[in-house]
């Protein structure tokens, strides 16, 4: 493996875990081993003292009945029976003066502690004592005890045996633990690899998506865990960025149409003003026209703008108490002429006050539009109705009824859009940015926009606020 693809290796996130699992199982391993350990070495210390300490009631009860002699006796024969370099006795005046003992060659270093003799005078139960010789590298266990009137027992234990055996407990304990290591990192990493097999799916598919692959979408499992849970969510993502990046190449397109109508239609008029014999009035009546169209495009950009900063949740929205019924009847006033120019009849049923909370200025957008469109699809005869009344709830429910043309199926899914234009409105004046607006403006106001619509018999607009 090259050194770029180890410190590449090293940057994963599967790496890490498995250093974490590695170190977490190893620190658990290592305190319970040690603790065995600890048990162990208690064990045989034990095991120790209890036969030292039975030496030295042994002792007791021999002097006590055959006298010191025999006790002498005894202890020789003892120390050559466990061998003179495992065991030791020594016999001891209360001064701490030694006056007899095994066979001493192998312990003559071994030294008395006139400390503990003191402490057993003074009435103390026996005492051990565990020491090191220089040249040796195993312990002594040292019991001194009183076997009898002034007589005090030294008896010493070598521990080299136990030594040997907790020496290989080291060793294996030693190679346990690295062996539990290495058999940790492999199922680790095994684990890691299997745990984030979700993730390096993302992460593909994202790398995709980045070469313009906008309908790839990452593989699902039927686990159900936290991975499969981010891969649906990850999908769902990429399914709203692929609908809103159609959606702007759409925006885009329809911006490009339908501002290059008014910008050739301006052009034409200046070329044909210029190209032809003119005077004052035409000049005049060129400049109006362009200013007519300018205004247009002003307005329609300036719609834009509206929308979106509504649909991104940052219009700006001058709330204010006001009287939504009484906003309602100045819309159907103002419209009244333009129905009675169709030949319309225009009915307005609100009550005689509804405070509401809002915009007066954006509600007044929303409604001007709605009735605008009821009266400009509306044949001569029809008729438009408006209703306005509260919900149960303190909500406002605004319906804008008509009897004109209706809307398809297959178009009322998509009147809400930008630019988008239906067949029986191509044949008139407009940019498609109506309905956009007043939808975005009923959002803004915590509600939403609805029709209900059948070809031939009109259309029906809900508001709710």
């Amino acid at each position: 493996m090259s050194l770029k693809k180890m410190i590449n290796l090293r940057r994963t996130l599967a790496f890490r875990l498995t250093l974490w699992y590695t170190g977490v199982f190893a620190v658990i391993a290592f305190l319970t081993i040690s603790l065995f350990y600890l048990l162990a070495t208690n064990v045989i210390q034990r095991q120790t003292d209890e036969d030292l300490l039975d030496q030295m009631r042994k002792f007791s009860s021999l002097i006590a009945t055959e006298g010191v002699g025999a006790g002498q006796r005894v202890a020789t024969i003892e120390s050559q029976a466990g061998g003179v370099k495992k065991v030791f006795f020594r016999f001891l005046h209360s001064n701490g003066r030694a006056f007899s003992s095994s066979n001493m060659d192998y312990w003559q270093d071994i030294y008395i502690n006139y400390s503990i003799i003191q402490r057993l005078i003074h009435g103390e139960a026996p005492v051990f004592e565990t020491i090191i010789l220089p040249e040796r590298d195993h312990e002594i266990r040292i019991l001194y005890g009183i076997i009898g009137p002034g007589i005090i027992l030294q008896v010493g234990q070598s521990m080299e045996e136990y030594g040997r055996i907790i020496s290989v407990f080291k060793r294996i304990f030693i190679g346990t633990v690295a062996l539990l290591m290495a058999l940790a990192a492999l199922v680790g990493w095994f684990m890691a690899r299997h745990a984030l097999s979700g993730v390096e799916a993302v992460t593909r598919t994202a790398q995709m998506i980045s070469r313009d692959a906008l309908d790839m979408r990452v593989p699902v499992k039927p686990r159900g865990d936290e991975i499969d849970e981010m891969a649906n969510t990850f999908n769902e993502m990429l399914g709203r960025i692929e609908k809103l990046i159609a959606g702007m190449k759409e925006m885009s397109d329809n911006i490009a149409h339908d501002l290059k109508t008014p910008i050739t239609r301006i052009r034409g008029i200046a070329e044909i003003t210029l190209t032809t014999e003119t005077c004052q009035p035409e000049y005049e009546t060129m400049t109006a026209s362009i200013i007519e169209e300018c205004d247009r495009l002003l307005d329609m950009i300036s719609t834009m703008l509206v929308i979106s900063r509504f649909e991104a949740g940052v219009g700006d929205l001058r709330k204010e108490k006001i009287d939504l019924a009484g906003l309602v009847k100045d819309a159907c006033e103002l419209f009244r002429p333009l129905a009675e120019d169709k030949k319309l009849s225009i009915e307005c049923r609100t009550p005689e006050f509804l405070d509401y909370t809002g915009d007066a200025g954006m509600l007044q957008r929303l409604i001007s539009n709605l009735l605008d469109n009821a009266i400009k699809y509306t044949p001569s005869g029809g008729a438009v109705t408006i209703i306005l009344e509260r919900q149960n709830d303190n909500g406002m429910v605004l319906t804008i009824g008509d009897t004109g043309a209706g809307i398809a199926e297959a178009e009322a899914v998509h009147i809400f859009e930008r630019f988008y234009r239906g067949d029986e409105s191509r044949s008139t004046e407009g940019t498609g940015l109506g309905l956009s607006l007043a939808r975005a403006i009923a959002r803004a106001h915590g509600g939403d926009i609805t029709v209900e619509s059948e070809p031939g018999k009109g259309s029906i607009f809900t508001v709710t606020l």
